[in-house]
């Protein structure tokens, strides 16, 4: 056995899809995981982000496993990007694509960026630059862990700010929450665990139209259908017209749990489902 077979080599390469995918290696002997950050900086709409995983899916060597980044300490966090509702549905498509998925402290709670002011900054490009906007700071807060001062984080006053929000969004609160941002998180991390398919099974595209977004995620035994719904007004999908039965599994909104498809299934706006389907080889 090699004497690195339990290592992975991941690389910070910020680059378009093309050009990302060949460090993976002629014969995969590159890096196991350069990592995608297509999610950082596409416009979050349904037609747009279908487009980049299947060009993302084509252009990946045969045997490279994918991966996908939702946020990371260079970026606006998610839900400031495409506010908390919204947050909820990017979760749900972070951890049902095939895939490695890679998410940021304090997104699984909803955490915002903050406003950090001039006397506060950190960030060396902020501080050559200042007014630019380059400032990577409001992304780079402590985390939010209770309702205390500091949040929980310090007994004294961290390098950066606290949110103002801290008192009701930390993980102490949304733990008693059964609704809340992190329940889901926790709900999407079983789902993976539990069933297979949302691991590691094959990716199949679903047609859908509008800010709707569907795909299957299936192996041999199991098949799941995914539709995320990225706008905030309602959708649906047609299951009846794509020959899909079966129960929920899980909703963003976590109340739908063993609601049957029966002709349309029905998104309320910000809503992701998915969806366990019957007898689909």
């Amino acid at each position: 056995m090699n004497e690195f077979d339990d290592r992975v080599l991941i690389g910070e390469i910020y680059l378009p899809i093309e050009r990302l995918v060949a460090y993976y290696g002629a014969n995969l002997d590159g890096v196991h995981l350069p990592f995608n950050f297509q999610l950082l900086r596409c416009p979050w709409n349904a037609r747009g982000i279908a487009d980049l995983i299947d060009q993302y899916e084509r252009a990946l060597p045969q045997g490279g496993w994918p991966n996908w980044v939702l946020g990371n300490h260079d970026n606006p966090r998610i839900a400031s990007r495409v506010g908390r509702e919204q947050a909820r549905v990017a979760a749900m498509l972070l951890l049902t694509l095939r895939g490695t998925p890679t998410l940021y402290y304090g997104d699984e709670i909803g955490m915002l960026d903050v406003t950090v002011s001039a006397a506060r900054v950190q960030d060396p490009f902020e501080k050559n630059l200042p007014g630019r906007g380059c400032g990577r700071d409001p992304a780079r807060t402590p985390m939010q862990w209770n309702a205390r001062r500091y949040a929980g984080f310090s007994d004294v006053e961290p390098w950066l700010p606290v949110a103002a929000d801290s008192a009701t969004v930390n993980v102490e609160a949304e733990e008693a929450n059964r609704a809340s941002m992190l329940a889901l998180y926790r709900e999407l991390l079983e789902s993976r665990r539990v069933h297979r398919a949302l691991a590691v099974g094959d990716y199949q595209p679903v047609s859908a139209s509008g800010n709707v977004l569907a795909y299957l995620r299936r192996t041999e035994e199991a098949c799941f259908l995914v539709v995320l719904n990225l706008g905030n007004t309602p959708g649906k999908l047609s299951v009846e017209t794509l020959g899909f039965s079966g129960r929920v599994l899980l909703s963003t909104r976590l109340d739908r749990g063993g609601e049957p498809l029966r002709g349309s299934l029905a998104l309320r706006a910000n809503e992701g489902v998915i969806a366990a389907l019957n007898g689909i080889s």
